[in-house]
């Protein structure tokens, strides 16, 4: 049976692969979504023991939080579910600009629990900070929506580490959730020493960094699939980039999984990490993430791979 684990210092306890929703009904990230595949994938989820669902009001904007809000209440049961949104996005006239301010941070909560239609979320972040706003600011107006009870966590994202030590000035923060994956371990120097330190569970995107490590790119990748990389590595390190993923191959093979799994399965081996949001697409592919948690990786393994991608 999947052990549950407990989010910062939260009564918070998820499964350790959750689902990163952006591609449910999050047209304005992605092209051609299906919206009932994206409701479906949910249901997947739920129905396979995954309780832990990732989104925004970014994603549609809006719309991914209604979608799954649809999801949670044709399935009635509010409690098996950890929902976690996130909000600091205002849309100004044909802008969006951050805002931190206590008064946008409390509007966003409320509009949140309208589209997700629930009393409560479980987990909120501040999407990402603003420059005028007090970070401990921003954090007393959601610890004050925490004691009304309509946040259960607080976490915070993208944030420099100066500015998750203001915002935790009081103790207030439970999760991070920042860039992490084997070819950006810059995380591990940076912020989790304080994250432990302050018992902030850190919850890593772009696991996969876009695919590239699925193992799937060839050094032929089209133009348009080596721009969605690029982020991650320099275009004459796409080359040897390859190939360091391809050392993960044998391991894969062993195992009888995918790349993937392997390199989602080494993210829950970090003790700042207890569970990871791969997003998806459609059911099978959260069916797919979820093998991620009968990997079980030797010490042996996991040192190859901390060679093989060094921080």
């Amino acid at each position: 049976m999947t052990e549950f684990k407990r989010l910062g210092k939260s009564d918070l306890l998820v499964h350790p692969i959750g689902v990163g929703a952006n591609a449910v009904g999050g047209h304005n990230l992605y092209g051609n979504l299906d919206e009932a595949a994206g409701k479906q994938l949910i249901h997947t989820a739920l129905d396979s023991g995954i309780n832990f669902i990732d989104t925004a009001f970014i994603y549609g904007p809006g719309h991914s939080e209604r979608l799954i809000g649809e999801v949670i209440s044709e399935r009635g049961k509010r409690e098996d579910v950890i929902i976690a949104t996130k909000g600091a996005h205002k849309i100004v006239g044909q802008d969006i600009v951050m805002d931190n301010s206590p008064e946008y941070l409390t509007e966003s909560v409320h509009g949140s629990l309208e589209r997700l239609q629930t009393d409560y979320i479980d987990l909120f972040y501040i999407h990402f900070p603003d420059e005028a706003t007090p970070k401990d600011e921003a954090i007393g107006a959601l610890k004050r929506l925490k004691d009304e009870g309509k946040i259960r966590a607080i976490g915070v994202s993208n944030f420099s580490l100066e500015q998750l030590k203001q915002a935790n000035l009081h103790g207030d923060v439970d999760v991070f959730q920042g860039e992490y994956n084997l070819l950006n371990r810059s995380a591990e120097q940076q912020l989790f020493p304080y994250l432990m330190e302050q018992h902030i569970s850190f919850i890593p995107y772009f696991p996969l960094a876009s695919g590239l490590l699925t193992g799937k790119y060839t050094r032929d990748a089209d133009k348009k699939d080596l721009r969605r990389v690029l982020r991650f590595i320099k275009e004459e390190e796409y080359s040897s980039t390859l190939e360091k993923i391809e050392l993960l191959r044998p391991i894969a093979e062993a195992k009888g999984v995918e790349i993937s799994h392997i390199v989602l399965a080494w993210y829950l081996t970090r003790e700042a990490i207890p569970a990871i949001i791969p997003g998806a697409k459609n059911s099978n592919q959260v069916l797919s993430n979820l093998k991620t948690i009968d990997v079980q990786l030797t010490a042996d393994e996991i040192s190859k791979i901390d060679q093989f991608f060094p921080a």
